[in-house]
């Protein structure tokens, strides 16, 4: 296998020393250029022809996303994000992953020197992982930020209060969960999320998801009411897990330690769902690397709850989704566009 060959885009030159020396640890990657700022990467783009990018988000003379609206309708390619951990730098990150980001790390604040090693590490197998997805159909796709969607018809929900659907996503998730999102009416029944992310991020992911859609969104906190018309969103430093108090349904959001490689994690929510909503539950398994919740589906499935998880074709990485069904987990794999229905047809059944 051809290494892959990586253009590291960042207005810092100490941050582009370092990224190309920790990318170019892993002798099946070669970064084959640095450029400062995005006008620069624009010409050796098309002179060094890279599989990916690595792409700073804050930048003087045109941030990362701006950059991303111009590249991929042109010349898609697969990006992943190097962020800074400020509300700036999750606001343009979010709105970078709608534009076409594959995925992003995130630059440490503390304890530099160990977490450099972490940030690289995770960055060396998200590069990897991103040449392997599919951008070509950005090609001549407007970038945009989209219009809210009018949600779908919701007849009959109102039999459907004491249900709780529940999802899991990774890699490609915060776009998979916008696009499901927004077609969900305010008469839905409530909705707990885990999408793997770094702390402050999943409170702007809640935010900005709650501007376009009709439900209520935000980011979880324990004892928070999973009811109609509310989606909650577990902290990216916290596992959630339901729980039943008389007649409601109720989160906890605690620390802990990773779980299938993650806090928070799908299997921890979903192992929960099964135990205290069962048959009342919808299980929804969205694109992602890895294994995460797998697992815990085929235990809500036991349980009673109604499952599905996401198709290949419409996938990111079709890494949780086919775990998730190749175990037995998910009763059937959903294209993105028809998860919506899907759900309401299930909560209906």
């Amino acid at each position: 296998m051809k290494p892959v060959r990586v253009l590291v885009v960042d207005d810092s030159a100490l941050v582009r020393k370092i990224l190309s020396q920790g990318l170019a640890m892993d002798p099946s990657i070669t970064v084959v250029g640095t450029a400062p700022d995005p006008y620069v990467a624009r010409d050796m783009i098309v002179k060094l022809q890279p599989n990916a990018l690595t792409l700073d988000v804050e930048m003087p003379r045109m941030d990362g996303v701006e950059f991303l609206r111009r590249l991929m309708p042109q010349y898609p390619l697969p990006v992943v994000m190097v962020s800074s951990l400020t509300d700036k730098g999750a606001r343009i990150t979010l709105e970078a992953l709608e534009a076409g980001a594959i995925d992003f790390v995130t630059k440490p604040t503390t304890n530099v020197a160990g977490g450099l090693n972490v940030m690289m590490g995770d960055l060396r197998e998200k590069v990897k992982m991103a040449v392997q997805v599919d951008v070509s159909h950005w090609k001549g796709k407007s970038t945009k930020p989209t219009r809210p969607t009018t949600p779908i018809a919701s007849h009959a929900l109102a039999k459907s209060t004491d249900k709780v659907i529940a999802i899991g996503a990774s890699t490609g998730g915060t776009e998979a969960i916008r696009k499901i999102a927004i077609q969900f009416p305010s008469t839905m029944p409530g909705v707990v999320i885990v999408q793997h992310m770094p702390a402050g991020f999943t409170k702007m992911f809640a935010e900005r998801l709650n501007t376009q859609c009709a439900m209520e969104v935000k980011e979880a906190t324990s004892g928070d009411r999973i009811a109609p018309g509310r989606i909650l969103i577990a902290p990216g430093d916290k596992h959630m897990t339901v729980r039943r108090s008389g007649g409601l349904y109720l989160v906890d959001c605690n620390p802990g330690d990773k779980v299938c490689g993650h806090c928070p994690s799908v299997d921890v929510l979903f192992r929960s769902v099964a135990k205290y909503v069962g048959t009342n539950a919808v299980g929804v398994m969205l694109t992602g690397m890895g294994a995460d919740g797998a697992d815990a589906m085929v235990v809500m499935r036991k349980a009673g709850a109604r499952t599905m998880a996401q198709d290949e074709r419409t996938s990111v990485v079709f890494g949780m989704p086919k775990e998730a069904y190749n175990r037995g987990g998910a009763e059937k794999l959903v294209a993105l566009p028809n998860v919506p229905n899907a759900i309401l047809d299930l909560l209906k059944a």
